[in-house]
């Protein structure tokens, strides 16, 4: 219990000695692009060889109120929303010795595929927190910068469920934080110098890591009711 306790003070000075430099606003054309990533091939709007059944669509019910959802198209894809900070005219970017801080609340539907992570150049990404409905109670925590990661289990961790993120871009080592609790740190870190746009959206799995949707489920969604960016001035 006691290095809980530290860890909770430590957290609540690093706060006050950090500043928000970011407050989501998923309405804002200033700070987000929809419906297009280079994380996608040529941008988008489909990648098949990630085992997504995404095709991005620019509308802004599928995101634009912090509701990311997909639909069911006649070509077997689905209609997806995703935003991203790369290509908006506010061109914001996360940085190591950022804390990005955010609240979610998990799909229900199998196939769904929720994520928050950052982008760059081909690569650059962490990802806050991927979940995947067929394993109700896992978050999949990941530095593909210079590696290392943790499948997360949890009784708090359901379908439905509201669930709040913490993340430290250390350049040493990037932590994760779970509903108040430090579950991870990678002891890898970002580098001093690293530097990524923001991306949130809700991806579809095409069956090969994990189940596709049900053949009766023509529309999935997950809520990101609150992301912000602290940095230490």
């Amino acid at each position: 219990m006691l290095p809980q306790i530290i860890d909770r003070l430590r957290r609540r000075r690093e706060a006050r000695a950090a500043e928000p430099v970011f407050t989501a606003d998923f309405a804002s054309t200033e700070q987000w692009v929809a419906g297009r990533s280079w994380a996608y091939p040529n941008g988008g709007p489909t990648n098949p060889g990630d085992n997504k059944l995404d095709h991005l669509v620019e509308d802004p019910a599928y995101s634009r109120s912090g509701r990311f959802k997909a639909t069911r198209r006649p070509d077997g894809n689905w209609s997806a929303g995703l935003l991203t900070t790369e290509g908006s005219a506010e061109g914001f970017m996360v940085r190591a010795g950022d804390v990005v801080e955010a609240r979610v609340r998990l799909p229900e539907e199998i196939g769904a595929w929720p994520a928050i992570w950052t982008w760059l150049d081909g690569g650059q990404e962490i990802d806050f927190f991927e979940y995947h409905p067929d394993n109700p109670d896992l978050l999949e925590l990941s530095n593909r910068v210079r590696g290392g990661g943790l499948y997360y289990r949890d009784p708090s961790i359901r379908p439905g469920e509201w669930v709040e993120l913490r993340v430290e871009l250390g350049a040493r080592s990037v932590v994760w934080h779970v509903n108040g609790e430090r579950v991870f740190g990678d002891g890898r870190g970002v580098g001093r110098r690293w530097k990524a746009y923001l991306i949130v959206n809700l991806s579809v799995c095409a069956g090969r890591y994990h189940p596709p949707p049900d053949p009766g489920t023509s529309e999935m969604s997950y809520e990101v009711s609150d992301l912000r960016v602290y940095r230490r001035p």
